[in-house]
């Protein structure tokens, strides 16, 4: 996860910090925290890196206090969740206005603290990374970025949206990792395909979101067919169309 903490007390920065690294450890997420002194510090920042899990803000600070540092955000359309953490209770109802996650006040309790960061879309946590070896160091990349897995010779290229890796490993070493994440299958004995980017399952290929056609084994067709059913409960996968021959289509 990656949070945002405006308030103009150090202590209670480091407060604040010790409790979402505490949390995340909980979580098994890495946390990456930034802290700002007040809310212009972090609009400066903000123009450049809108990419946060939550904004934990104080209200009472400097010439801009935290209510009138959401209200710009919300009116530029960012919906980044906001919790308030102040000393002053009398600005609660003012939250709604800014649809905050929630609201505590100091000093924060913990458990509370917690329970809030609990309710945080699993959307905005950052999506755990996977490493792997290339000629040119190491790389890694969440699950999600991964479209499809190539086999070379003894090596492997990974394939994502821009790009194309080399990988300093066979495919079957590949294939153990990313099999147990849940959404790479097997399709081809040269492939591994992510059905997060799948949009058609065809008699002998796969067709992707970008309609670019990866080969499906016929032995593996039913495994297939089988694992973007099961997918298609998930709103991600809305979009997947199945096909046991090229004219016949089973929606979901």
């Amino acid at each position: 996860m990656k949070a945002a903490i405006c308030d103009d007390e150090k202590s209670e920065q480091q407060i604040l910090c010790k409790y979402v690294q505490e949390w995340a450890a909980e979580k098994g997420e890495t946390a990456e925290l930034n802290c700002f002194d007040n809310a212009e510090s972090f609009l400066f920042s903000w123009e450049d890196d809108k990419e946060y899990t939550v904004l934990i803000l104080d209200i009472e600070m400097g010439r801009m206090n935290g209510m009138e540092l959401a209200g710009k955000i919300r009116g530029s359309g960012c919906d980044i969740p906001i919790l308030f953490v102040t000393g002053y209770s009398e600005y609660m109802p003012y939250g709604y206005d800014v649809t905050a996650l929630h609201y505590l006040v100091k000093p924060v309790n913990k458990e509370k603290f917690f329970s809030v960061l609990d309710r945080l879309p699993e959307g905005k946590r950052e999506a755990e990374k996977i490493l792997f070896q290339t000629d040119e160091g190491n790389v890694s990349l969440p699950l999600e970025e991964i479209w499809y897995v190539e086999a070379e010779g003894h090596r492997c290229e990974m394939h994502t949206q821009n790009d194309v890796i080399s990988l300093k490993e066979s495919i079957g070493s590949v294939e153990k990792r990313l099999t147990e994440l849940g959404t790479v299958i097997k399709c081809h004995r040269s492939y591994l395909v992510n059905l997060q980017h799948v949009s058609m399952v065809l008699k002998e290929e796969l067709v992707l979101d970008n309609q670019e056609k990866i080969p499906l084994s016929r032995n593996l067709r039913k495994a297939a067919n089988a694992a973007v059913v099961a997918e298609c409960g998930n709103v991600d996968f809305f979009h997947a169309v199945v096909c046991e021959q090229e004219t016949e289509q089973i929606s979901e």
